[in-house]
């Protein structure tokens, strides 16, 4: 029920890793995420480790989420010598494109350990329902 919207998106993941580039808000890095159904709602999972709740941002636009969140670097004070810094810094971004059968309308977020948690209603027109039969009495012919 999610549609891909940016098949070269992989690729720049691994140029900027390669690269060891940081995500900037014109060109931001893309971030991993989970997707799947869990009974009438759509569950996805972004990772965002080490954000702070207050840098993520997440707009609904007709049918496509984007999700922009920036981690910044730590402010430790004075006197601090870095040794190693691996983890990514900047701004990353996603968008997903929903299907017309998932109402945007009731998306709910949740941020807990490092993962942001979207969860979207499956519309009620696509949700399975029985269709029943009439039954006549009578039977018609039809004359040619």
């Amino acid at each position: 029920m999610l549609l891909r919207t940016d098949p070269f998106r992989e690729l720049d993941r691994l140029t900027q890793q390669f690269l060891n580039t940081t995500g900037t808000w014109s060109r931001p890095t893309p971030m991993p995420l989970d997707a799947y159904r869990a009974g009438d709602e759509y569950v996805i999972c972004f990772d965002l480790p080490g954000v702070d709740p207050e840098a993520i941002d997440i707009d609904v636009e007709r049918n496509m989420v984007t999700v922009k969140a920036e981690r910044r670097p730590r402010q430790d004070g004075e006197g601090i010598k870095w040794e190693l810094s691996e983890r990514p810094l900047g701004v990353f971004s996603r968008q997903v494109m929903l299907s017309d059968t998932l109402d945007p309308a009731g998306i709910t977020a949740d941020y807990d350990a490092g993962v942001l948690t979207l969860k979207i209603p499956v519309a009620e027109k696509a949700k399975p329902r029985k269709i029943e039969i009439s039954h006549s009495g009578s039977r018609k012919q039809i004359q040619a």
